[in-house]
């Protein structure tokens, strides 16, 4: 089996998250892309086939530029934090169409001590939103069956970070998943122990992952009229 990240990925990331300026960084830029960016491109490559069994509409895009790893640097133009990077490196799986209309999008997190695989909708617009709560109450039954079976939570656990203190008006109170209508963001995730990310069987972790998480987003992709 193959070894993508090793010990000296994560040793990079904990010591940009020290020296987080553009001088260190340019000192080090070969560990990051021998350690951090070679074989994060690699994992995309060879998670491919695996994404194509859960849909056919998902892409795990190995492009340098333009493809489903996210550039390290950070956007400080409207931030107080002015560090010029990202404290990990993180990737979207995304859907053919999303650069059409907002997606449900597949994500890997690398960062020492806090890896993590993930699915889902993070801070959508209001009316998408909308449209999934909607559809949450329209499709009760499927809903539990997508985010709610006892295999799924014991998996993943569901984002509750950032919830509407009281339910969106017009809803039922009585609706049995109301208190999921109160979400922000649709995300399933489950963390990833650092010796899983280092050792060889991250790839068919990742592959079974993708696959739990596919009626989730199955799920996500209906609410929204996206094909899956």
């Amino acid at each position: 089996m193959t070894t993508y990240f090793t010990d000296r990925s994560l040793k990079f990331l904990r010591a940009l998250a020290r020296h987080n300026d553009r001088t260190w960084f340019h000192e080090h830029k070969a560990d990051y892309e021998a350690h951090v960016r070679k074989p994060f491109l690699a994992l995309i490559q060879d998670l491919q086939p695996a994404l194509r069994e859960v849909s056919e509409h998902y892409r795990a895009d190995p492009r340098t530029v333009g493809g489903s790893l996210f550039r390290i640097h950070r956007d400080t133009r409207f931030s107080n934090n002015k560090a010029p990077y990202k404290e990990w490196q993180g990737a979207r799986l995304f859907h053919a169409r999303s650069k059409e209309v907002e997606a449900p999008s597949f994500y890997l997190h690398l960062q020492p001590g806090n890896c993590f695989i993930g699915a889902g909708l993070w801070h959508p617009e209001p009316e998408t939103l909308r449209r999934i709560r909607h559809f949450i109450l329209d499709n009760p039954g499927s809903w539990a069956a997508a985010a709610h079976a006892s295999p799924f939570r014991k998996r993943f656990d569901l984002d509750d970070s950032e919830m509407l203190v009281r339910p969106p008006r017009g809803f039922p109170a009585d609706f049995a998943y109301i208190d999921d209508l109160r979400r922000k963001n649709f995300v399933a995730a489950r963390v990833l122990d650092d010796d899983v990310i280092t050792g060889p069987r991250l790839l068919p972790t990742l592959a079974k992952d993708l696959a739990a998480l596919g009626p989730f987003m199955d799920y996500l992709c209906a609410a929204l009229d996206l094909e899956f």
